[in-house]
Formats: C-alpha cells, sequence, structure tokens
C-alpha cells in the first residue's frame, strides 16, 4: 500500500513537471494560422514582418522569442464610459496599447456611441478596432421559472452593421428601458429604507448615457449605504434581489437573428453566469448564433468548451473590462486566446464582414447620396481623412477607409471591383458631413 501511494507520488510530480513544462515551437498548423491572422491584423502595415521566431507556452499560445517582437492579442470584451466602464474610449484605447492589445472590440452595453472616438485614438497607437456592442436581452421560454437575461456579444466590420437604424431603434429601445429600470431600482431601494437620489445616480452615469445596475451601485456606495460594489449586488441589485428590476430587453433570439441580419457575428456572453445555459445555447444556436465565450483570464472552462463543440460553436473570450479597477477585475488583453483561435474567429467574421462591407459600398455606388456615404464613414478614421488633401472621388474615400480590412485579393473580385468601377467616377466631398451614432 505505501509502494503504491508513493508510486502515485511520483506519478504526481512527472505529471506535475509536464504541465509546467518549456515552452514548444509552433506546429506548422499554427504557424500558418499565426501568418493569416497577424497578416489581417496589419493589413495597412503590409512590410510588417510576420515570419518572426515564436514559440507557444502549454495553452497554446504564440509567444515571441526575438526582441522586440510581439504578441497576437486580442481584447473581444470591453466597456467605456459610453456604457458601464469607467474609461472613455480614448482612455481605454491607451490602457490597451499599454496592455499590448492589438486587436480591440469596443462592446459597451446597447449603445456604439463611444466606436468612431475609440476609433480615433486607435490609429495613433496602431491598433486595430473591431466595432461591436454588447445588447442585453431575455430568454423568456414557456416556463417563467426559467427566465432570465441574456447577453449577446455583436462583432461588427469596419463599416458597422448594414441597416444600421434597424439596429439602433432595437438599442435605443433598451436604453429607454434602462433609464425606466434603474428609476424602479431606485425606487425600490427607497422603500427598503435607502434614500439614494436619481439625480446622483444620472451623474455618475454621465451626460446621454443611460444607466445601468453598475451607476445604482457606484451610487450606493458613494452615499454610504454599501461598503463596495460586490456589496451592492450581493445584498441588493443581483438578479431576482430586493431592488432588482427589469427593462425593456428583446427576446434573445430576435437580437441574434438581428445581429445575423446586419452582417454581425453573434456570440454569446459570460455563459457561466446563466442558470441554464445548455438550453439557452441550443436554441441561440438555432438563431444563428456564431459563438460563446470559453476562455477567461484564469483560463478555459471546460465544461463550455465541451458545449460549444457539442453545438459546434466559436469558443472566444474576453477580459469584460469596466476599469473599475481592484482584485476582482481581469485586466485588458488578460485572456489568453489560442493562435488557432483566433483564426477560426476570423476564418468565420472575415467573409461575413466582406459582405457587409459590399452591401454598403453598393448602396453607395448606386445612389452617392450624403445619408449613404454616412453609411460608410460612420466608424471609419474622419479625422485623418480631414486633416489630409481633400479626396478626388468616392474610390479614394473606399481605399482609404477599408484598406486595413480588405485583402488584395477580396478587392479583386469582381463585386468588389464593379463598386471600384462606378466609385471612380463619384465626386466626394467631407465637407459638413455629419455621422449621427444614436438617438435616445
Amino acid at each position: 500500500m505505501v509502494g503504491g501511494l508513493a508510486d502515485n507520488t511520483k506519478k504526481k510530480k512527472k505529471k506535475k513537471k509536464k504541465r509546467g513544462g518549456s515552452n514548444r515551437k509552433m506546429t506548422a498548423e499554427q504557424t500558418s494560422a499565426f501568418k493569416s491572422v497577424s497578416e489581417w491584423v496589419y493589413l495597412d502595415r503590409p512590410n510588417s514582418s510576420t515570419s518572426s521566431s515564436w514559440v507557444v507556452d502549454d495553452f497554446r499560445v504564440q509567444k515571441s522569442l526575438g526582441r522586440g517582437m510581439e504578441k497576437m492579442v486580442f481584447e473581444l470584451h470591453s466597456h467605456s464610459k459610453h456604457s458601464d466602464g469607467f474609461l472613455s474610449p480614448s482612455k481605454l484605447v491607451e490602457r490597451a496599447h499599454g496592455r499590448g492589445v492589438k486587436v480591440l472590440a469596443l462592446t459597451d452595453h446597447d449603445t456604439m456611441s463611444g466606436i468612431s472616438e475609440a476609433v480615433e485614438t486607435a490609429r495613433r497607437f496602431g491598433i486595430k478596432i473591431i466595432p461591436g456592442v454588447e445588447i442585453s436581452t431575455i430568454f423568456s421560454p414557456r416556463n417563467p421559472e426559467m427566465e432570465e437575461p441574456v447577453h449577446i456579444l455583436a462583432y461588427y466590420s469596419s463599416c458597422g452593421p448594414m441597416r444600421y437604424e434597424e439596429l439602433e431603434k432595437l438599442l435605443a429601445n433598451i436604453r429607454e428601458g434602462r433609464y425606466l429600470r434603474a428609476k424602479d431600482m431606485v425606487l425600490k431601494l427607497n422603500k427598503l429604507k435607502l434614500p439614494l437620489k436619481w439625480e446622483h445616480v444620472t451623474k455618475i452615469a454621465g451626460k446621454g448615457v443611460a444607466p445601468g445596475r453598475l451607476h445604482v451601485a457606484r451610487a450606493m456606495v458613494e452615499a454610504g449605504y454599501v461598503e463596495n460594489l460586490k456589496q451592492a449586488f450581493a445584498r441588493y441589485l443581483h438578479d431576482g434581489g430586493p431592488a432588482y428590476s427589469t427593462g425593456s430587453e428583446p427576446l434573445a433570439e430576435e437580437a441574434v437573428r438581428l445581429i445575423c441580419e446586419t452582417g454581425g457575428l453573434a456570440v454569446l456572453a459570460h455563459p457561466w453566469a446563466l442558470k441554464n445555459p445548455i438550453p439557452i445555447i441550443r436554441q441561440l444556436k438555432d438563431a444563428g448564433l456564431h459563438g460563446m465565450e470559453v476562455y477567461r483570464s484564469d483560463g478555459r472552462l471546460a465544461a463550455f468548451s465541451d458545449l460549444a463543440d457539442t453545438n459546434d460553436l466559436l469558443k472566444l473570450g474576453g477580459s469584460d473590462y469596466h476599469g473599475r479597477g481592484g482584485n476582482g477585475e481581469s485586466e485588458l488583453g488578460s485572456v489568453n486566446l489560442p493562435v488557432l483561435v483566433l483564426h477560426e474567429f476570423l476564418k468565420v467574421a472575415r467573409p461575413i464582414w466582406c459582405g457587409a462591407i459590399k452591401d454598403i459600398l453598393e448602396s453607395y455606388a448606386k445612389e452617392p447620396s450624403d445619408s449613404n456615404l454616412v453609411r460608410i464613414a460612420r466608424f471609419s478614421r474622419m479625422g485623418s481623412f480631414k486633416e489630409s488633401s481633400p479626396l478626388s472621388c468616392g474610390k479614394d474615400l473606399i481605399d482609404c477607409c477599408l484598406s486595413s480590412w480588405l485583402t488584395t485579393e477580396e478587392w479583386q473580385s469582381a463585386e468588389f471591383e464593379a463598386i471600384r468601377l462606378k466609385l471612380s467616377h463619384a465626386s466626394i466631398d467631407l465637407t459638413g458631413v455629419q455621422v449621427p451614432i444614436e438617438t435616445k
């Protein structure tokens, strides 16, 4: 018996040693994936080297061996002050740059109003911005006891959504519901003998920002009713808590379908927070869901990885960074997405984004109006155009906007060549072109 225990101990030591093993060279598959991913990341810098020496750690994440070489860090879940984050989009991008992030998806709750600022700042740091949004929805099965809130991440191309107005109408309705919801939470807290003031909550949220639970929680902390944010949620604001309230969220399936119809990728956010993830994932997959979050800063969650495999979904993840500080929050870029995961993500996303870009450009080619120009330039680098010499034709604008998203091969397709030919005769004037982001 003792001998058996000793053998087991030796096995455990060997296993432990193997787990913390040394870096390995990338396999042929990983090398190919890394080359493809980095080529897309650096499309606007074609001379960037992608053939450097790399190794992968035990999580199969690429790491540089040589001085000055970089990891390919994607941050696919972050928030700014335009929803419930603590940093402006500019400060968020700066922090992401400091953390080595190369691709940042800004996914504020129910708004895309911070994307343009993020894009303008990102061009100074060589970061690619994926326009995103985290949509608040409700899963409402026949059994009312199984109803629960579900958050869906949407990732779009540089031009943003097709039929933007349709998506914005959905988001505006949710934001309006957030105001009503937050007011109801304050009312419930007042009835619980916590005289929180509505003006305090709106001041924290900021002008034009729909208040969320986090804003209510921050007001509670500042007013001294709770010691910290965690206590505010644990005692009052958690799902089903004494001060919890619902808004006017759409059905989860409806949001997923609209994301797909507007040229986006639909991804289930933090499924580990769901009470009944299996039926939700199945129904959303039927509605068109592309992926789900599986990776966190503490590693991959095996159970949800298996669920993703079972339902043929992309396995993604992000830090869900808000900038609130403290030990309880993951940092930007802290979620290690393996290079093969990034490659699969782009393999699914790029044809969808390419189709959306083509649709938006075709509309402008058919009718080169200011309203159709706005569709192209909504999230593009308008500042860089206004700083440079005037663009002579529509083709110049398109080339400037999309050179970092479409490859030469994509540009040389018959469909895009036809669009470029039409746009070569279209004059363009950016003076006075306003890019509305959202309505209340």
